[in-house]
């Protein structure tokens, strides 16, 4: 296997990076849509159950030049499949060629398909194994995912909000904001609350893979992989009282964060409040650390201009009541952001999506 790629999102390259080398892996290199590590199955299966950034986890097991179906179709079947996949498990193949002379889809999967056939693997255009092709510029990659359902579905979570952030892009978010698990974080349009579990979890040690399954473990070895990297999931971080906070003004939604924190096993470090953005007020006995918030943004919920009223009364909270706090705002538009009044600076852009936004920072 030549390593693997950490799929980002879109614009959070560089928090994966930073989350890659925290969790030890080696050759780490950011890149355009993510990160290439060095690695195996092992290693795929460990970046799955612990990274929180990534997206997906792709092993790449094979590269070569391709430049007519006749070559691909031998070059597929001297891929070792069986080093990786089994006998009894089918796969399907996805094919995506640009700028080079196999240009039909179609035909290259069909040539790939052959190669897994000629070892011995079966292909069902239903399988829940994934064997993604790429050819760009008549260089082919061929890579397994070994994730299946995208890494922000923790397993945990069954209440959702309108418009929610998704947890990878929380924990990426919290990384540019600075968080490492100390400090109190605060959300005052926390809907489901994404923003606050992630953080108390981070402050636990809790592996975000912890409650559902991947694909890595329908492949070769994979059974014993995950139970090898599964051990860890008992430790939890000691956290005194509740340090991570999330206010909405809707009561289904603080019902549901709560559920949620329940689940996740973090409700004794949580805590979940009804409340408007106008009675937003520091938590008591809990020092300055992240305020960081998702707030509607028009295009998504509710019309532009209604919106300025709410930005401005959340900037005008947080400069009289939240001095000393780190505040990070995640919009879509520049404008809402400045009617905050708050001196902030722009991250991003960030696909949420489809959307670009943004992550406007500072100090208060």
């Amino acid at each position: 296997m030549s390593g693997l790629f950490l799929v980002a999102v879109p614009g959070l390259e560089g928090p994966l990076e930073d989350e890659a080398r925290a969790l030890g892996f080696e050759d780490v290199k950011a890149v355009a849509g993510g990160v290439e590590v060095a690695g195996g199955m092992a290693e795929a299966a460990r970046a799955n159950v612990q990274s929180r950034c990534a997206v997906r986890v792709l092993a790449r097991v094979a590269e070569f030049r391709a430049m007519h179906l006749a070559q691909l179709d031998k070059r597929a079947r001297r891929v070792p499949w069986r080093d990786w996949l089994r006998d009894d498990v089918p796969v399907k193949v996805e094919a995506t060629c640009r700028r080079s002379k196999i240009y039909v889809n179609k035909a290259a999967v069909q040539r790939v398909e052959g190669g897994l056939k000629a070892a011995g693997v079966p292909v069902s255009k239903d399988a829940e194994i994934v064997v993604k092709v790429r050819i760009n510029d008549d260089l082919c990659t061929i890579s397994l995912d070994t994730t299946g359902e995208a890494l922000h579905r923790r397993g945990h979570k069954e209440f959702v909000g309108k418009a929610p952030l998704r947890e990878t892009m929380a924990a990426g978010f919290l990384k540019v904001m600075g968080f490492d698990g100390t400090q109190a974080v605060v959300d005052p349009m926390c809907g489901s609350g994404t923003i606050v579990l992630e953080a108390a979890e981070i402050a636990m040690g809790l592996v975000p893979g912890r409650s559902r399954s991947f694909a890595f473990e329908r492949m070769a070895d994979g059974g014993s992989l995950r139970r090898e990297f599964f051990g860890q999931d008992e430790s939890r971080g000691a956290v005194e009282g509740p340090r991570f906070f999330g206010f909405d003004r809707n009561d289904g939604a603080i019902r549901g964060a709560r559920g949620n924190a329940e689940r996740s096993g973090v409700a004794d470090v949580v805590a979940f409040e009804r409340g408007a953005v106008s009675d937003f007020v520091p938590p008591e006995g809990v020092a300055p650390g992240i305020v960081l918030v998702n707030p509607p943004y028009g295009g998504r919920i509710g019309e532009r201009k209604l919106l300025f009223g709410l930005y401005g009364a959340l900037g005008a909270v947080l400069a009289e009541k939240f001095a000393g706090w780190r505040v990070g705002i995640i919009t879509s538009d520049g404008g809402l952001a400045k009617a905050t009044g708050l001196a902030l600076e722009a991250f991003g852009p960030v696909d949420h999506s489809g959307t670009k936004v943004y992550l406007w920072k500072g100090q208060i």
